[in-house]
């Protein structure tokens, strides 16, 4: 199945954790396009003024620990960020990325060959990051067949109903 995804770069470093991508003093909010608004303030006030539909997040090892909460994958997926892609995760926000349907990369050393503001492409079946500006690709294993129906209907939730699971 071939799921491409092209976007700007965000690039973060090692241990982002989920204070930094939503402080803890918004987990009253129910509402996902306001959690948008404070998405990465922990370390990036700036980033919900600049950030545009579909840019991807590019961070280092160990992106989400901290809490399990479902609101920083929320925050970034209604922020207008169409994928993150990682060095590692912490597992509990990987599968709550997926489980929301947001697409999580892991890929290792990327914070070495991609900057701030390169322009990516994804292919999420063939497991191919392909950095336009600078014409390389960076491999990374591929998201297993189950895991890009879950993406393509929009997260867990959907794809159960789908399926007729319930």
């Amino acid at each position: 199945m071939k799921m491409e995804i092209t976007g700007r770069v965000w690039k973060y470093g090692d241990n982002v954790n989920t204070d930094y991508i939503i402080p803890g003093r918004y987990m009253e909010l129910t509402d996902p396009q306001e959690m948008a608004r404070h998405a990465m303030e922990g370390i990036d006030p700036t980033f919900v003024t600049k950030v545009q539909k579909g840019d991807v997040i590019v961070a280092g090892r160990n992106f989400g620990c901290g809490s399990s909460r479902e609101h920083a994958p929320l925050a970034l997926k209604y922020a207008g960020v169409s994928c993150v892609v990682a060095e590692s995760y912490a597992r509990i926000f990987y599968r709550n990325t997926i489980n929301i349907g947001l697409p999580a990369i892991e890929c290792p050393d990327i914070t070495k060959f991609v900057e701030q503001g390169d322009d990516l492409t994804l292919d999420l079946g063939s497991g191919t990051v392909t950095i336009i500006n600078r014409g390389s690709k960076l491999p990374f294993t591929p998201l297993p067949p189950f895991m890009l129906d879950v993406l393509k209907v929009g997260g867990l939730v959907p794809y159960l109903y789908k399926r007729d699971t319930w």
